[in-house]
């Protein structure tokens, strides 16, 4: 595997698992593989979560081993990244949410809001461009980030890595999207 680390991806097909998988480096699996140093959960949230997925993350709960949920098939689509934070939140665990989805003029997600620093991360522009936000975007995520960080600071410092926090975050592969930030979360691991 590409980072060295064992990183397996688990979803119902309709997430694209194995296209999640080739991203990162990682392998599908339809079984709880402990040795894992990450579980990835592939989630589409048109089509939900299916009952063997989230047998699959109860399995790993036991072993406390870091997960994040990556939630894509977010073009095109009438689901949202929200609605895939309320299901995962009902039927995993609670999820934490890093960064917001900003869509272009079209409705097509182009852009990451972070919740700590407050920038925007443009997928539109290859490489991606980091941009403070404007008033009116810290305005719209001021609930979310109090949430975030209350969130974060409850968990305590590396609670990810001790498989204690799990962040969701959109990815858009068309794009980007998302991308860079899996990928900064799987560096957190040793």
């Amino acid at each position: 595997m590409t980072s060295g680390k064992r990183i397996h991806v688990y979803g119902h097909i309709s997430a694209q698992p194995q296209a999640i998988a080739n991203l990162f480096g990682a392998e599908v699996s339809d079984s709880a593989i402990a040795e894992s140093d990450l579980a990835i959960f592939a989630m589409n949230p048109a089509a939900g979560i299916d009952q063997a997925t989230i047998d699959l993350w109860q399995s790993l709960s036991d072993f406390q081993l870091p997960r994040l949920v990556v939630v894509n098939e977010l073009e095109g689509s009438d689901s949202d990244f929200e609605d895939a934070i309320m299901l995962g939140n009902r039927v995993l665990d609670q999820l934490v949410t890093p960064f917001l989805v900003l869509h272009g003029e079209t409705g097509e997600p182009m852009a990451l809001i972070d919740l700590v620093t407050l920038e925007i991360s443009d997928y539109s522009a290859k490489p991606a461009i980091v941009r403070n936000s404007d008033p009116e975007h810290q305005e719209l995520v001021a609930e979310f980030r109090e949430e975030y960080l209350a969130d974060v600071e409850a968990a305590g410092e590396g609670a990810f890595a001790a498989g204690l926090l799990f962040p969701a975050i959109p990815i858009v592969i068309s794009n980007g999207l998302g991308i860079d930030v899996v990928k900064k979360y799987i560096s957190q691991l040793n």
